[in-house]
């Protein structure tokens, strides 16, 4: 269990140096119970202080890293149960299966559906990060060459699923190169997959059927001398999974239970793609760290990633885009122009709508830290000396001529003030995006 900031202050120099940016060391005790501080903050601490320290300072959730190169992924390392208590830090990964059954072009196909599943949304890109090679065929030879066809055809991160340690060293020879995800070990495994694991330095999945079960086998495999594990909480229905995971959340990260305080995955498998749609969103939600599908339908994938962005985005940082000028279409000395600001939602509602128009313009993104035209405009983000300095930052007057600005319609009165600041025409555009079509079309001259 974490140590209480009294309990840490006690092992702590008591010399309120301020080295550790803190004003006294009962201060940086707190901090490094509230897990604000580092251990290493404090330069005088005591090598047997930091043996016991050690619990304190580390994150109550571990952090599994798999994967290579520009592909490798993280999960874990989170510590708040909901996003608006802090952040969310390592988004959910979705993987997708391929069956050691497929051979030839059939697994071939299969590898380059999962590699074109990436798609941009509001300027950032989502997609497929792992790929998950399973064991349907029982053979350890069969497994070992699917993996290694998948190594050869993707560079997304690996997940190597089979129940038989035998498969397991066979696709580990092949692959281990690749830092896969090694899943799954159960209670009469673990010694077996986790010999397998620390020789090839990769993290492994431990799979039981209860909290209580996965706790005990967390413990089982760390004391094999494996410690970044991934916990797969099986055979519950939906429901219980929910309430499981929900459950291991709590337990790891409030009550600081170690056995419990690892990354989680689910497997989302079935016939039917709707129901595998349904289940992996609420999983992504509530709280698994990696979850595995069968289907590679976009139109599938799609609410799965969207959902996985949304959960993820830090709330204190909206999703931005970089305030410049963008040019639609091939504008001109006598296109118009207009600004709105760099919230991702709003510039890509703006930018379709101005392409919709089929009107060559420029639109003049003003940075106001990531916020909506309304919601700046009220916390005084966006006023007529940030527009006027952004027209200057961004050389306007030397991309028109005609000395033209459309606002949105909804900041309208700022009109004045801006044309005073900038000496500028200031045309109030229509107060809905939607409108933009037709005012270019028919107001704009």
């Amino acid at each position: 269990m974490a140590l209480t900031g009294l309990e840490i202050f006690k092992l702590l120099p008591k010399t309120n140096c301020k080295k550790c940016g803190k004003p006294t060391c009962l201060a940086f005790a707190m901090a490094l119970a509230q897990k604000r501080a580092k251990l290493d903050e404090c330069p005088d601490v005591s090598e047997e202080a930091k043996e016991k320290l050690a619990a304190a300072a580390a994150p109550p959730m571990r952090k599994v890293v798999f994967g290579a190169s520009d592909h490798q992924v993280q999960i874990g390392q989170e510590t708040v149960c909901f996003r608006h208590e802090e952040k969310f830090h390592n988004p959910a990964v979705l993987g997708i299966t391929v069956s050691d059954k497929l051979t030839g072009e059939d697994l071939k196909k299969r590898i380059e559906s999962i590699n074109a599943l990436q798609f941009e949304r509001v300027g950032t890109q989502i997609g497929v990060r792992a790929v998950a090679v399973v064991n349907e065929s029982g053979s350890s030879g069969a497994f070992a060459k699917a993996a290694s066809t998948v190594k050869d055809g993707s560079n997304l991160a690996l997940i190597l699923v089979t129940g038989s340690p035998d498969a397991m060293a066979a696709a580990v020879a092949k692959v281990g190169d690749r830092l896969p995800l090694l899943g799954c070990a159960e209670a009469e495994t673990a010694e077996a997959m986790a010999k397998i694991a620390k020789a090839s330095g990769c993290p492994i999945v431990g799979k039981a059927e209860s909290i209580e079960a996965l706790s005990d086998l967390s413990e089982k495999i760390v004391g094999c001398g494996v410690e970044d594990i991934v916990l797969n909480l099986d055979g519950p229905s939906p429901r219980d999974q929910l309430y499981g995971l929900s459950k291991m959340r709590v337990l790891s990260l409030k009550k600081i239970f170690r056995p419990l305080g690892y990354p989680t995955i689910s497997f989302v498998t079935g016939p039917d793609t709707g129901t595998q749609v349904a289940t992996a969103v609420s999983l992504i939600c509530k709280y698994s760290g990696i979850v595995v599908v069968d289907t590679v339908e976009q139109y599938a994938l799609l609410p799965m990633l969207t959902t996985v962005m949304n959960i993820y985005t830090d709330p204190q940082k909206p999703v931005q885009v970089e305030p410049k000028v963008y040019p639609i279409g091939d504008p001109d000395e006598d296109s118009p122009l207009m600004f709105t600001t760099n919230f991702s939602l709003t510039y890509y509602t703006v930018e379709s709508d101005v392409e919709a128009s089929r009107v060559p313009s420029y639109i003049l993104v003003v940075d106001t830290e990531g916020t909506s035209v309304l919601t700046a405009y009220s916390g005084d983000k966006l006023n007529e000396k940030t527009v006027a300095d952004a027209m200057v930052k961004n050389g306007i007057e030397k991309l028109v001529k005609h000395r033209k600005i459309i606002i949105p319609g909804y900041v309208a009165v700022m009109s004045g003030k801006l044309e005073e600041a900038t000496n500028w025409e200031v045309l109030v555009g229509p107060r809905e995006c939607s409108m933009l079509p037709k005012y270019l079309q028919e107001v704009w001259k």
